[in-house]
């Protein structure tokens, strides 16, 4: 049974062709992580590098 014209039907379950053929493989939870720990590295370098500027302009 065809429920969208993108649909195969494999192993009794509808799969998207997206699903068959991923491009990574990597576990969702350690890209997160990896994304969470740059961004705040990131925000607090600014935030360190404005703190400085103060300090040494007063």
């Amino acid at each position: 049974m065809y429920l969208f014209y993108t649909w195969d039907y494999i192993g009794g379950v509808n799969v998207n062709d997206f699903e068959k053929d991923v491009q990574s493989k990597n576990n969702d939870v350690v890209d997160s992580i990896k994304g969470f720990t740059f961004s705040f590295v990131f925000f607090v370098l600014i935030f360190a590098i404005g703190t400085v500027i103060n300090f040494v302009g007063s």
